[in-house]
């Protein structure tokens, strides 16, 4: 069953083409040279009951536009949009008592009381029944024993633990579905295993529908079978996580930091690299803002290992760090096609 149905959905913003100066100023006072930014531009998809969906895309994409029309902070421009049979931005007092948020960066229980009390206030806004509320916390034990947080103020939490609770808080009261925004943002790899098992058994045992937005694509791979990819506000791939790692899988980036390496040397390096190692699409090379030097490598292709051996040996390293292909990156290689 479809427990969202999503139709040709956007979201445009009027914004006023301001003028430099103090005159200017005060001639925007009375202008009406407006530009329309499109935000979010005639979007469709469907999401199952007890999916787990990764909502992906760089910043300034559309994500979080979406996800506040879905969550009903938002009025849509145009289009249709129902979530468990609401339309969230008209029946917004009865859609919120069945959905949950987390965001990242931002707390949902209260700072300077203890954990446990901090449950038992939110037991309160959703009026969950004794019972329901008491085996949702049995739950919790026995699948991640927290007690040992409860009498903890808040404020003393570390980060991962906080970031549990906090998950643990959204499906207190048995939400239909619940939107995560960077759950994993700034957590340790040990903790961030026990986020993803978290969200992985709560969404087992609960059938609860999840939509999961995050630059972190080992996260995303960890919970997600299907992948929604958004840009420009767009969507340019909605499909299996399988595909997905298929055609992406295989790229890394290597950085690497070079002693008395010049700016102007990029063109050179990129040169060479194109010519050393020929590939179907040339390995793009740039330098970053923090100085390293990034190369995204196909290892379908190209051995990452025959790469960083001809840097060292024609350059002196200082440091060297491998890591997965950023979303950014993978948006990019979907325009050049090679996602099909």
């Amino acid at each position: 069953m479809n427990i969202v149905k999503i139709e040709s959905l956007s979201k445009h913003f009027k914004i006023l083409k301001r003028s430099e100066g103090f005159i200017g100023a005060f001639k925007d006072l009375f202008s009406r040279d407006y530009k329309i930014i499109k935000a979010v531009d005639n979007i469709s998809f469907k999401v199952q009951e007890g999916e787990i969906i990764g909502f992906l895309g760089p910043n300034g994409a559309g994500k979080s536009t979406t996800i506040k029309m879905m969550s009903g902070v938002l009025e849509p421009t145009s289009g249709s949009i129902f979530i468990n049979g609401y339309i969230p931005y008209k029946d917004r007092k009865k859609y919120v008592k069945n959905i949950g948020v987390v965001f990242g960066q931002r707390t949902q229980l209260w700072w300077e009381i203890p954990v446990i009390e901090s449950f038992k206030i939110l037991k309160e806004i959703y009026k969950i029944e004794p019972h329901i509320y008491n085996e949702n916390m049995k739950l919790f034990n026995e699948l991640f024993n927290l007690k040992a947080l409860y009498p903890i103020p808040v404020r003393k939490l570390s980060l991962g633990q906080r970031m549990l609770c906090d998950i643990v808080a959204s499906f207190l009261h048995n939400p239909k579905i619940i939107f995560f925004d960077e759950p994993t943002i700034g957590l340790d790899v040990s903790v961030k295993n026990k986020v993803q098992t978290l969200i992985k058994d709560l969404n087992k045992v609960k059938k609860t529908t999840i939509i999961l937005t995050s630059h972190d694509t080992g996260s995303v791979e960890a919970l997600c079978r299907r992948l929604i990819l958004i840009d420009k506000g767009s969507i340019i791939y909605d499909g299996d996580i399988l595909k997905f790692n298929r055609i992406f899988g295989a790229y890394r980036t290597l950085k690497v930091e070079l002693e008395q390496f010049e700016g102007s040397s990029i063109e050179v390096l990129s040169k060479t690299i194109g010519e050393k190692f020929p590939c179907k699409l040339p390995i793009p090379v740039r330098k970053d803002d923090d100085g390293w030097i990034s190369l995204t490598i196909n290892q379908d292709e190209v051995k990452l290992q025959d790469v960083l051996n001809y840097i060292m040996k024609e350059y002196p390293i200082k440091d060297l760090k491998i890591e997965e292909i950023e979303t950014e990156d993978v948006v990019r290689k979907i325009y050049e096609g090679e996602l099909v």
